[in-house]
């Protein structure tokens, strides 16, 4: 009887199990579709991704790529990779020590300033991209890359202090005591036995930090024009009064999305450790 019952578990078990990972693989599939869409109707012809009935069955065609890159795609991309990159190494200098602090060494009004940093993320971006705009008018920075800098470090470090507190407050303390009794300076310590540890949690949040920078558009679009334009800002360019060109504007956004997946997958198994840290509760 007990035989009997063990095994009806074990069978009901095993139905539970495959029926989750089918549903789990549905919905991954329903999320993914509409990336997989962009990407084929990329490669049509514009005619064939403008029919109000979705056309499947077409010649490939790598046209609508040809049309993107002579319309000037470069420089956008240059400028994307620019702002990205160097905002992400700013963001980083400024993060990691702000983190240690809270982390390892706390003081009495830690969590107000905790929560001024992630109060900052609560205002809405309409609400200062006037007051940025006049700055930038009144320093003359309007349409100048290294504004955008400014704005894509403000806007990824508060993010990434919550997100490296969190990896650091899972380090031992004992491996900083033991560090300390063994004779090493603050800095050696910081720099020798720490930053190691969480090297994974710093790659997890320097990629959400690139994500964010490369995928922003709003401040883009107010406050670059022709010089500092980002990849967000071109893809705009494919809406235009004669209409929308579908298929060419698939392919820009394929090539825009390109490198996030590319910098995702070199980075998936400092990613998957680092999120599993703590990071993201």
């Amino acid at each position: 009887m007990a035989s009997t019952v063990a095994g009806n578990v074990t069978r009901s078990t095993k139905t539970g199990s495959t029926v989750a990972t089918v549903a789990t693989w549905v919905i991954g599939l329903i999320f993914f579709f509409p990336v997989l869409w962009m990407v084929v109707t990329a490669f049509k012809q514009e005619v064939d991704a403008s029919t109000d009935t979705p056309k499947v069955l077409f010649t490939p065609t790598l046209d609508q790529f040809r049309e993107v890159f002579a319309s000037g795609f470069w420089p956008y991309v240059a400028n994307s990779v620019f702002a990205t990159i160097v905002s992400t190494l700013l963001v980083l200098a400024l993060a990691v020590p702000a983190s240690y602090a809270l982390a390892i060494r706390p003081v009495k009004r830690t969590q107000d300033v905790l929560f001024f940093f992630i109060s900052t993320k609560m205002l809405p971006v309409v609400a200062v991209i006037v007051p940025l705009y006049i700055i930038a008018q009144g320093i003359q920075m309007l349409d100048h890359i290294w504004f955008l800098i400014i704005l894509f470090t403000a806007m990824n470090l508060p993010i990434a202090v919550w997100m490296l507190r969190s990896f650091m407050i899972e380090v031992p303390a004992e491996v900083l005591e033991a560090a300390q009794v063994d004779g090493a300076a603050l800095l050696p310590s910081f720099r020798h036995v720490l930053l190691p540890m969480i090297a994974p949690g710093i790659a997890a949040t320097a990629l959400i930090c690139v994500i964010f920078a490369w995928n922003e558009f709003f401040f883009s679009f107010i406050i670059t024009a022709a010089r500092a334009g980002t990849v967000p800002v071109f893809l705009v360019g494919f809406i235009t009064s004669e209409g929308l060109f579908f298929a060419q504007l698939s392919a820009a956004a394929t090539m825009a999305a390109l490198p996030v997946v590319i910098a995702g997958w070199v980075a998936q198994k400092q990613l998957v450790r680092g999120l599993s840290m703590g990071a993201i509760k």
